[in-house]
């Protein structure tokens, strides 16, 4: 039986840009490079799937944010300065202000 290979990004867009271009065919390929037909099939249709994205944004991928991650430290933030001015009151007869 024979273990299962994870094969990095630059090998998928490589056989899959080969594939894309025809001038051998994916049998040709695959047993050329040690992979099933249809791995390439599908690295082909990610490939081609994915090639609008990259004209999208010029190429520049923007970071996505979840809202709860954002919400998590804006509302920290708010708990702080509400302690901040109760405090600040509340040491004002000791200081004098």
């Amino acid at each position: 039986m024979s273990k299962r290979r994870n094969h990095d990004a630059g090998f998928k867009a490589r056989v899959a840009m080969e594939a894309v271009k025809g001038e051998r065919t994916v049998s040709q390929l695959a047993a050329e490079y040690g992979v099933h037909p249809t791995m390439i099939h599908q690295w082909k249709k990610a490939l081609l799937e994915g090639a609008s994205e990259i004209f999208e944004r010029g190429g520049k991928k923007k970071a996505e944010v979840d809202e709860e991650t954002v919400r998590s430290p804006h509302a920290k933030i708010g708990g702080l300065g509400v302690a901040n001015d109760f405090l600040s009151r509340k040491l004002k007869p000791w200081t004098g202000k």
